[in-house]
């Protein structure tokens, strides 16, 4: 193998996007994304987390960590709806910084739906360490929908102050997934391709 090879296969960007509560990797815009992205050179891995059955932060992270050795300082994560708490929690737990993190109609903490509520609680009951989510990772996005209708923009905005970046708020955007027609995504893949 050549050097020029060697060195090309350690620069290229690891994207992982994370869905949501009652998701998929098929559903929204993440499937779509990560084609965009390999077309760009990037490696994109798309983890099925057990949800409902079996939903917990400590089930989500076991998950994860088999992607451990593609998580690293060319790594962007990427989570939408309860992943973005999911995605904080990794960067925390990490011992070297990431390149990016892309929080989309991000929460951390209950939403008033029970049904959402039980599954997504421990996703936030240990409280976020800021500092170290902060040093852990060196470009942040927080990205809400002007319109989300279950989600205030106060959410997202209480998540980007914790994080010193300014909100992006997305008009007529919902909450980021198909219903409110997002099956594709090309305003964050044009932001990602910034880090590739």
């Amino acid at each position: 193998m050549s050097r020029q090879r060697i060195f090309c296969e350690l620069m290229t960007t690891n994207v992982i996007i994370c869905h949501g509560a009652y998701g998929h990797p098929e559903e929204n815009w993440y499937m779509w994304l990560g084609r965009e992205l390999e077309k760009s050179g990037c490696k994109v891995f798309i983890p099925k987390f057990p949800t409902p059955n079996g939903q917990s932060l400590d089930n989500w992270l076991k998950v994860l960590k088999k992607l451990d050795k593609h998580i690293g300082p060319d790594t962007i994560l990427v989570g939408h709806s309860v992943s973005c708490a999911f995605v904080l929690k990794k960067i925390e737990q990490l011992r070297n910084p990431i390149k990016a993190a892309f929080l989309i109609s991000s929460f951390i903490g209950g939403v008033g739906d029970e049904k959402f509520d039980v599954i997504n609680r421990s996703f936030f009951e240990s409280g976020f360490d800021w500092n170290e989510i902060k040093k852990n990772c060196t470009h942040f996005e927080v990205w809400h929908g002007n319109d989300d209708p279950y989600l205030s923009v106060a959410r997202g905005q209480e998540i980007a102050c914790k994080l010193e970046v300014n909100l992006k708020v997305i008009k007529g955007a919902g909450h980021f997934n198909e219903k409110a027609g997002y099956k594709q995504f090309p305003l964050l893949l044009k932001a990602i391709r910034k880090f590739v």
